[in-house]
């Protein structure tokens, strides 16, 4: 059984905007993934960017240099 972890999610008011993410991430050797957007959040596309929150704080500034508008963050348990 998977035990469940702390993430934080990234979500985006269009798939555009999603995959652009992806893409810049992928490029600049920034880790996460690309999830469906889970239940307990409502929000634009249905996608989210995951990562551990540690990832994020690490990469928080060149996530905001990406020039990709972001919808919201979330932090949550999956």
């Amino acid at each position: 059984m998977r035990t469940k972890q702390n993430y934080h999610l990234l979500t985006f008011h269009t798939t555009t905007a999603a995959m652009a993410m992806e893409d810049y991430c992928h490029e600049h050797g920034i880790p996460g993934r690309m999830i469906p957007l889970p239940q307990e959040i409502s929000a634009g596309c249905g996608l989210a960017w995951r990562m551990r929150p540690e990832e994020y704080a690490q990469e928080k500034d060149r996530i905001e240099e990406s020039g990709v508008r972001i919808e919201r963050h979330v932090e949550l348990v999956l």
